[in-house]
Parts: C-alpha cells; structure tokens; sequence
C-alpha cells in the first residue's frame, strides 16, 4: 500500500513519534511505502508532499512539533475542497491517510471517510479533550510544563506578596488548568465548565492573604464568569469557527486589584505548553497509537480512531471519538475545590 501521513491543527508534544512509529513498522513489517502531505490538510488539498522513509524518522522521537508541519487549514469550508482532495489522492496513488490530530482535523477525516477516502486517526491534543480516549499523547507534557511554572510562581509570589494567576490553554475543556493546578497547589482553579464567581474568587484571595500565604490563581483560556459579572471581548474566528481566545488571566488580575485592593499579576503560558520536548509518557503513548494505526490500515480497517481505554489501545469509530466534547466531571472539579483558599 501507499499510504499518506498528515498532522493537523495545533502542534503537540509526540506528534513526530507517531509518524516515527507508522512509518518504521509499515515499512519495517509490512512493506508498505508512505507519503507524508505537508501543513494538515493543506498538504492533500494542494498536493504539497514529501517522501517519508525510514531514514527521514530517525532521531525525529524526542523532537517537539512536528517534521511534516501543521496548519488549520479546513478543506470542508473550501469550495470542491473534498474533491480536490480525493483527486490528489488517487493523482498520487494513495490507498490510505493516517490523519493525527484533534477535534477539527479528526472530524474533517470523519467526512472524508463518509466520503469514500480510507481514513484512520490518531487522537492529539494538548486539551485531552477528544472523546472515546482515555487520554491523548502531548497533554502529560502541557501539564508537566504548567505544573513546573506554577512551582516557580510560588516562590516569587510569596516574596513580593502578591496574587499571581497563571493562565493556561483550554478553550472548552479545563483538564491542563485542572491538573497542573492539583499538581502544584493552586489555591483557586477556574475553568470552562464552572463559570466562576468573581467574589467567591476574590474572597479566596483574601482569606489567602490572611494567613499570610500568597494565593495561585490558575485559569483556562477559555474560563468565564457568571454572565453579567464581568465582560470579556470577543475575538476572530479561525477557518473552524472557534474565536481565538486569550486574555481572562489579565481581567481577572484587574479585577482583584480592584476588589480586594491586592496587588496581581498574570504569567501566560501559551504556546510554551506545547513546545519542546514530550515527556516520557507522551512519547510511549504517541508511540503505541502509532503501531496500532498501521496495524488497522493494513487490515483496511478504515473510519476508526486509535484510542487508549485503560492500558489498552483499541479501535473505535471516528463518529465517537468527534460527536462531542470530553469535558471535565463536575465529580473531578469537585475534588479540586477541596483546597481552594
């Protein structure tokens, strides 16, 4: 078989493992030849490839981002996009397309698959938001890198006495906020699920103050109050709808200022949390997801997502893995709420 690779949406710790992965055991194992299209699905919308062979992965495993390029480019919202797409493909000989990526790119592959192309996918998202996964490779890294600057946030808090917030990625789901934020103590975590109380906040900051400990505020991009409370601008739409969010981590530190009289002060972390290194996690995991997406193109079986249940990687329908959402458990924002203030 000829099969072609692509890695779509945001970049992510581990993505060059799986591509390691795919191709060293289809061409080790199974003989098959792969084609790696560049920039997501740019690449098969404008036939813009590059030759992947077993050569070209090595020493690609520790790498951060990804060796074929990303974009988010989104070829159901372009005129003939599909067509175009199914002619490269059949221009270039390809049998299969191992898409890896996240909602958007995963629920592109569900259409193409509809459509008659040969799809299988492999779930990446620093948001571990992609539902029938466990978890997705690159969010163990995201968390280690918020976990680690919120460790440093402590000290310096404590030494000017301020309030510091720590505003991490996480447009609809909170799971990096809510990890790094059990992980290194914060006092106060806010996320999408729970809009937020901006004096329950601010009365946790106080009762920090009062014990004279300095309070860590840690909060997902796409976090927000209770309507009515507070306003936030509305930002651009990119090619998949979603508004391009930043900034809470700025108006909760005004806001703070102002209610309580406290000095604040906000770190965003950005796209430091999916740069870099992957964590030795991430690394098996993108790994294994990888060997077992060669494994069910060669048997052909085609529309299905790779995906971890337990220690397990199975196979489930793209349809599952891109009908909605995994969001945090009000049970698990819960267990959190046990330390704030």
């Amino acid at each position: 078989m000829r099969i072609g690779v692509l890695t779509g949406g945001g970049d992510c710790p581990g993505l060059n493992a799986v591509i390691r992965a795919v191709v060293r055991k289809g061409i080790g194992v199974y003989g098959h030849e792969f084609v790696g299209f560049r920039d997501g699905w740019r690449g098969p919308l404008e036939g813009d490839t590059m030759p992947l062979e077993i050569q070209s992965v090595r020493g690609i495993l520790p790498r951060g981002g990804t060796i074929l390029g990303s974009s988010r480019t989104n070829p159901i919202k372009i005129e003939g996009g599909v067509d175009r797409i199914k002619a490269n493909l059949a221009e270039g000989g390809i049998d299969a397309l191992i898409a890896i990526g996240g909602e958007d790119t995963l629920g592109v592959a569900k259409q193409l698959y509809d459509r008659g192309v040969n799809v299988i996918g492999v779930p990446k998202t620093i948001d571990n938001d992609l539902n029938a996964t466990d978890y997705t490779f690159g969010f163990d890294t995201a968390v280690n890198i918020a976990t680690e600057a919120i460790d440093r946030l402590h000290t310096t808090a404590e030494s000017h006495h301020r309030a510091l917030i720590c505003e991490v990625m996480g447009r609809h789901a909170g799971w990096i906020a809510l990890h790094a934020g059990m992980a290194a103590g914060a006092n106060v975590i806010l996320i999408p699920e729970k809009p937020f109380d901006i004096d329950k906040v601010c009365a946790y900051v106080e009762s920090r103050f009062k014990i004279r400990y300095s309070p860590i505020i840690v909060v997902a991009e796409g976090a927000h109050p209770i309507e009515g409370q507070m306003t936030l601008q509305d930002g651009e739409l990119d090619s998949f709808g979603h508004v391009r969010l930043g900034g809470i981590g700025e108006m909760l530190a005004r806001e703070i200022e102002k209610r309580t009289g406290k000095e604040a002060r906000t770190t965003v972390l950005g796209h430091v949390q999916r740069g870099g290194t992957p964590s030795a996690y991430d690394r098996v995991l993108a790994t294994r997801f990888g060997l077992q997406a060669i494994d069910a193109a060669h048997e052909g079986d085609f529309g299905k997502m790779v995906a971890l249940r337990g220690t397990d990687i199975v196979r489930v329908g793209l349809d599952a893995a891109t009908s909605e959402l995994k969001t945090v458990p009000v049970s698990r924002y819960e267990e959190a709420e046990v330390f704030f203030g």
